[in-house]
């Protein structure tokens, strides 16, 4: 399986609403609850309005679309990075997974991938 490297720095952030939101911007995650307003995006595209804010994340996906009957995919990464001590952000669309992991713990958590077999792209 192929893993994209996303060659920006995220931030997680809270929003009072999603006004300020640049939806051009070419990663944007916004989510919605009965409790909060969410928005990951690139962190020199952080909306104005932000509540809380945190920085320093990098990204990579999962290449390619993935059907809906597989299971796993997330939880073999997720398990192999919090083997190592590594925590994780994830982020689904409809095509596929993006797995966030704070700056610090970028390279390490890529090299661990590519040791279980990922390839790192």
């Amino acid at each position: 399986m192929k893993l994209k490297r996303l060659d920006y720095h995220f931030s997680i952030c809270k929003v009072k609403d999603f006004s300020e939101i640049d939806l051009e911007s070419e990663y944007c995650f916004i989510g919605k609850t009965d409790e909060e307003k969410s928005v990951v995006c690139i962190t020199e595209k952080c909306p104005v309005n932000v509540i809380e804010r945190e920085d320093g994340w990098n990204a990579f996906r999962i290449q390619g679309t993935l059907d809906f009957s597989l299971i796993g995919i997330l939880s073999k990464i997720a398990l192999l990075l919090a083997e190592n001590e590594i925590g994780i952000f994830a982020v689904s669309t409809f095509n596929t997974d993006y797995i966030l992991t704070k700056n610090e713990d970028y390279e390490k958590a890529l090299q661990v991938l590519s040791e279980a077999g990922y390839q790192i792209i």
